[in-house]
């Protein structure tokens, strides 16, 4: 590969922190914020929905103005909207009369920047000419791991030994990461998604193909599998586990994201001698096996090695996934990622919101809510297997 898409490659990578960055920061604030600025948990809840239903927008607007403004502009963007979100964090709660409206305006700001990341990086790295693109595509995914056990880490670090009241420093410092990596892409190569003698499907032709649909489907239970067990990790350890909330923060989503992003840089590694279809089809069905064991689990030990098969299992989905599709729909572009990004950030919603609605049903099991979420993994293995069967 040449060393100057070699750079493309690394600030790729780099904004996969930059999205675990605005994803991962705020919510480790959330109890702060409700004591610091005495807003309900009821409000802080319209945080999290804003911000995803932010980014699900930003998925579907983007197939009709990213090609038209381009990757290296909307770069820079998505760079720009989550470095300001992170100072506003900081700022505005303080400066605005009401500090729910300061936090949902910096809400706003990041979401809008990480859900242009999650829809640009792909593409970009997609299109870098490289002999084993599904290789790079897993490390690039594996970085939005690091990048999370990072802000989880590096964070609790930070408040252990500054205190948590100067938590409006360290998101002025996260910030400096977005504007470092938005000046590396005003002059990184970026090479185009589709050659010029390939001719780009538009959206209402790619939706008549009906393994486009497929992968619609195996990308939405991927994101469900993923964060079905993501989401609720440190609720489940201290609840269903009786570990300490200090250990279960740590233990359950950092223990989950380390995994996943070492089932990623396997792939990434030895991805050449490994076989992408099998190992998509293998890894879905140790997740139906995962997730039978958190249901179960009786120790803390039982539940954690779970919830580590688990993260290990599902990390492969989603980039295996994209670089699938990118390969058999010729001419999807940029609308093809984005789309399949909405399928992919739908299921994550879905996933966690059906095992948390299940649990509160039944006296706030969450063995039960993660068990009804195993129908995601078992869909998932099913159109896999169907897939294959039509190939």
């Amino acid at each position: 590969m040449n060393d100057s898409y070699k750079k493309t490659i690394r600030a790729c990578f780099t904004g996969c922190v930059v999205q675990a960055i605005t994803n991962n920061f705020a919510p480790l604030l959330f109890i702060t914020f409700e004591k610091q600025y005495g807003i309900p948990l009821s409000e802080i809840t319209v945080l999290i929905t804003l911000n995803f239903a932010l980014q699900l927008i930003i998925d579907f607007v983007s197939v009709y103005f990213i090609d038209k403004i381009g990757y290296r502009l909307s770069m820079i963007i998505a760079h720009s909207f989550s470095a300001a979100g992170l100072i506003s964090l900081a700022f505005l709660p303080d400066i605005i009369g009401n500090p729910f409206f300061g936090l949902a305006a910096a809400d706003v700001l990041y979401a809008v920047g990480g859900g242009l990341l999650e829809v640009t990086v792909s593409p970009i790295v997609e299109a870098c000419p490289n002999e084993h693109k599904s290789k790079t595509m897993s490390i690039l995914h594996s970085f939005y791991c690091w990048g999370t056990v990072g802000v989880i880490v590096i964070s609790t670090l930070f408040f252990h030994f500054a205190g948590i009241d100067s938590w409006n420093t360290l998101a002025v410092l996260w910030a400096i990461v977005p504007i470092v990596n938005g000046i590396a892409f005003l002059g990184v190569p970026i090479a185009p998604l589709i050659s010029e003698d390939e001719e780009g499907l538009p959206v209402a032709q790619m939706m008549r193909i009906k393994i486009f649909w497929a992968f619609m489907l195996i990308m939405f239970c991927a994101g469900a599998s993923e964060q079905s067990v993501s989401q609720w990790a440190s609720a489940f350890a201290e609840k269903a586990l009786g570990i300490s909330k200090t250990v279960g923060d740590l233990a359950g989503p950092t223990l989950f994201s380390l995994f996943m992003g070492t089932s990623r840089m396997i792939y990434g590694k030895f991805g050449e001698k490994i076989q992408l279809d099998r190992m998509i089809l293998v890894s879905s069905v140790i997740c139906i096996a995962a997730y039978l064991m958190i249901s179960v689990s009786s120790t803390p030990i039982a539940g954690l090695a779970g919830i580590a098969v688990s993260g290990f299992s599902v990390g492969i989905l989603w980039p295996g996934t994209l670089s699938k599709a990118s390969k058999t729909i010729k001419g999807g572009g940029t609308a093809m990622f984005a789309l399949l990004a909405l399928a992919g950030d739908a299921g994550c919603a879905g996933g966690p919101t059906l095992a948390g609605r299940v649990a509160s049903v039944l006296n706030d099991n969450l063995k039960a809510g993660i068990l009804a979420a195993i129908v995601f993994p078992v869909i998932l293995t099913a159109a896999l297997l169907a897939m294959k069967r039509n190939k």
